[in-house]
């Protein structure tokens, strides 16, 4: 053995215990966090995963949850034509702002959706699946039910702050699982960090995935009332880990909140719950914690300073867990032009139905471990939506 070794184990086990240390620390404020083990779905980590959040823009994960299920289905393929309607673009930023009536691939609309969190694309493509953004809600509250997501209900397609709009952490996570799980011909969706739209690059805010290696996704939100929310994925080692944390005031404190559970995770820091993350209890009839005050309110300048103190990692001086430079892919988009009335399904001219990456979409049944395997189709008028029976 050499002398360096010992010094390296030394070294690790001390940043173990700071990470310990941390999260023992950051548990004080509440935040709800929750680390899963992917491959068994078994909860490694978990502080106050049930109680109602505002979900932010984690609310385009149920959006292309159903995109996909209107794919698998043949309602749409990945070439049918969104088209930005004046509804859509009557939404606030961050939007990606096309003229009205301009189209592009319901592929492109997807990476616009995660990567750049455009909320204007979030309604074109809810209205191009079921007809209108209130029938496209209907279906996303419908999925949530089959789920058992007991925590959630929606308002609308991009999670724009509306108070009857929640979710829980433990309920984004299912989602989250569901798509890794059914549609792993996406995963370039939400490991990508750049759409490109002529001159235009548009960046995701997931901090973790230019600086943690081995992170393949997935989507952080942010409204006042939520606080920076996030969902990661990550691939270490043959081990697949997924962190959950909401409501951190920065993201700096979000990335590192987040990073931390994971390494600590990878390090073998927790023993595990021995529960699985749909087990996990989510506590109705409780209003969702609203951040605000603390985020965006007078005392916003106050609160900052106090979790500096808490959780001070990546701080100058201070430990850092988000240290890797890693350098993405990159998406480029382009417009199929103006159009309007094309109706569904749309593909393009001789297409067929294409697929990202590998994998017939069309005529699949899927199943998981974690959750009911049913899928939401749409029926040919578009806007009604069926429940097809059971997977095996």
């Amino acid at each position: 053995m050499s002398a360096v070794q010992p010094v390296r184990r030394l070294l690790s086990i001390c940043i173990l215990v700071l990470g310990a240390f941390a999260v023992a620390i950051s548990q004080a404020f509440a935040l709800p966090q929750l680390l899963i083990d992917m491959r068994t779905n078994e909860v490694l980590y978990e502080n106050e995963a049930g109680i109602p959040w505002h979900p932010a823009s984690l609310t385009k994960l149920m959006t292309a949850l159903i995109a996909f299920e209107a794919i698998e289905t043949g309602q749409a393929t990945l070439s049918t034509p969104v088209i930005t309607s004046a509804n859509a673009l009557s939404v606030p930023p961050s939007k990606l702002g096309l003229p009205e009536g301009t189209a592009i691939t319901l592929e492109d609309a997807l990476y616009v959706l995660i990567v750049k969190s455009a909320n204007d694309i979030a309604v074109a493509i809810g209205e191009t699946i079921a007809g209108s953004e209130p029938a496209f809600v209907d279906m996303m509250n419908a999925r949530a039910a089959i789920m058992g997501l007991s925590g959630t209900h929606f308002v609308n397609p991009h999670g724009l702050h509306d108070p009857a709009q929640v979710t829980t952490a433990r309920d984004i996570a299912m989602i989250a699982l569901t798509i890794r799980a059914r549609f792993p011909q996406y995963d370039a969706l939400f490991s990508t960090r750049t759409v490109a739209f002529g001159d235009s690059r548009s960046h995701a805010n997931n901090e973790l995935l230019t600086s943690f290696a081995g992170t393949d996704g997935m989507k952080t939100g942010y409204i006042c009332a939520s606080g920076l929310n996030i969902i990661a994925t990550v691939t270490r080692g043959g081990r697949q880990l997924m962190a959950v944390t909401f409501g951190a005031n920065s993201s700096r404190e979000r990335g590192e909140m987040t990073a931390q559970m994971l390494f600590s995770g990878f390090a073998g820091g927790y023993r595990g719950t021995g529960r699985t993350v749909n087990s996990v209890v989510n506590q109705p009839g409780l209003l969702p914690t609203d951040m605000r005050p603390n985020v965006c309110g007078a005392g916003a300048a106050d609160y900052s300073e106090q979790r500096a103190e808490v959780f001070s990692a990546g701080l100058d001086g201070q430990i850092s867990y988000l240290n890797d430079t890693i350098v993405p892919p990159t998406h480029t988009i382009a417009t199929l032009g103006r159009l309007a009335d094309v109706p569904l399904p749309r593909p393009r001219p001789g297409s067929g139905v294409p697929a990202m990456g590998t994998g017939n979409l069309v005529d699949q049944t899927f199943s998981t471990d974690f959750g009911d395997s049913s899928i939401v189709s749409l029926m040919p008028n578009g806007g009604q939506a069926a429940i097809s029976a059971p997977g095996p």
